[in-house]
């Protein structure tokens, strides 16, 4: 069975490549019918918050993302990585070191000036030395031959082992180090696929050693290319990238940024929507890129507004609510939300944009823009208006093919053309020169609101002529 990991470090919110990551191996394990495992990497005390932690779990449960086992913590893991330190000592795999910093600092600094490579001179590989406070455990390395890595995306390369040196596994104040760790997570929690950016791949060769010292099966690695900036520089907040949670409050819908994060770096022909459903059907490493993909907010706002369309009125009306309470609205005794959406939907590319289109509907007296006051709510107008009214108040029901209807008297009455009666009906409806259908609209404000409406815009031009 696949058994993938995400393995994020609370030292922050979630932003899109640690998304894009998570959604990867979720996406494997869920193809696969495997197994998704969280992990929280928080040895780093001073960064880590249980703020930023519950924030991860938030964007992860937001975008539908669930787990199978977790969310484990490294830093309740500690007696396990000792075990395993122990392990290493007693196979001949690490040992103790007291170098003081001092001579540390002072063969970086040779090899510096010599153009060499800054590596650990091995001084204290077979001296056999005890645990104290002053000492720290390295990983033997080996001096001769090569390591490879066998990459399910990038094929295989191979480090030269003279270029490794006995690096560091745990610190003398006893806090292991992160190659370390992660490989004793990985071989505990039985994790035989990871999958992860290629900003880990020249760690890789130290974690390879230290699976093959615990006499552990190595997993697949795969490593995907970073997600860059529209100037090819790695991704940050300067290229419009924010945090998971920021894209939610700004009205995204969480189908929208799953479908957009994988396209940057999976790709199935020349398919570019996608349903939650088909990404996990479709899913396959073989299909991974091998180029990095490039963010771009305009791209994402439109397979959002994509996803807007693709979404039920239901589903879309549900998250649509918070957006509303955010703007002062209450839905009491207003028009039915779902209905309201279904006029909407094909216009809006956030949630966030949809609920600025909505006030017009949940207002109980309507603000008209003064350049379309000034165009349409005009002494000619208000004639049509009042026969606009009482053509709908004498309809015998207020379905949009009986507006129809009510619209094509008034246009044999008047000699108008549609448009001429319509532009002036948005604006006292709506307050708006753009809007959705008129017939919608009236159809869902219903006879007493929409008819209440237009006798106020009457009354408001004759109000400003007198």
């Amino acid at each position: 069975m696949i058994v993938t990991r995400f393995p994020p470090s609370p030292t922050g919110h979630l932003h899109l490549g640690g998304a894009r990551t998570a959604l990867f191996n979720w996406l494997y394990a869920r193809h696969t019918k495997g197994k998704f495992i969280l992990r929280m990497e928080d040895t780093d005390t001073a960064r880590s918050t249980p703020e930023f932690v519950e924030s991860i779990l938030e964007s992860l449960r937001w975008l539908g993302i669930d787990w199978d086992e977790g969310p484990y913590f490294q830093s309740r893991r500690f007696s396990i990585y000792r075990e395993y330190m122990q392990k290493l000592l007693d196979s001949g795999h690490a040992y103790y070191c007291d170098c003081p910093p001092e001579r540390l600092e002072s063969i970086r600094k040779r090899a510096m000036a010599s153009g060499g490579k800054p590596k650990y001179d091995g001084k204290c590989r077979d001296r056999g030395l005890k645990a104290s406070q002053d000492t720290v455990v390295r990983f033997k390395a080996p001096l001769i031959g090569a390591t490879v890595l066998n990459d399910a995306v990038k094929g295989n390369i191979v480090f030269d082992n003279t270029e490794l040196d006995d690096f560091i596994i745990v610190r003398k104040d006893g806090t292991p180090t992160y190659n370390f760790v992660v490989v004793v997570d990985d071989v505990t929690m039985g994790i035989n696929m990871i999958l992860r950016g290629d900003d880990h791949v020249m760690n890789t060769p130290k974690q390879i050693l230290i699976y093959k010292a615990l006499g552990a099966d190595l997993p697949v690695f795969a490593h995907v290319p970073m997600v860059l900036g529209h100037d090819r520089s790695r991704l940050s907040k300067r290229h419009g990238a924010l945090s998971v949670l920021a894209y939610r409050d700004m009205g995204y819908l969480p189908e929208a940024l799953i479908n957009y994060l994988v396209r940057l770096g999976w790709s199935y022909g020349d398919q570019e929507i996608f349903t939650r459903e088909e990404l996990i059907d479709k899913f396959s490493m073989e299909r991974l890129g091998k180029s990095p993909g490039i963010f771009n907010p305009e791209k994402l706002l439109a397979v959002n507004a994509e996803h807007m369309k693709l979404a039920s009125d239901r589903y879309l009306a549900e998250r649509l609510l918070p957006f509303l309470s955010g703007q002062g609205l209450t839905l009491e005794d207003g028009p039915n939300l779902e209905s309201v959406v279904s006029t909407l939907k094909e216009r809006s590319k956030t949630l966030s944009e949809m609920a600025d289109a909505a006030r017009f509907y949940f207002t109980e007296t309507v603000a008209y823009e003064e350049a379309a006051a000034e165009k349409f709510l005009t002494a000619e107008s208000a004639r049509i208006l009042r026969r606009v009214v009482q053509q709908l108040e004498t309809s015998p029901d207020f379905g949009e093919k009986a507006l129809e209807d009510a619209f094509r008297a008034v246009m044999e009455e008047t000699g108008l053309k549609l448009g001429k009666i319509a532009q002036p009906v948005r604006v006292a409806l709506t307050g708006k020169t753009a809007s959705p259908g008129i017939f919608e609209i009236l159809h869902v404000l219903g006879k007493a609101r929409a008819v209440g409406r237009l006798k106020r815009a009457v009354e408001f031009i004759e109000g400003r002529s007198s």
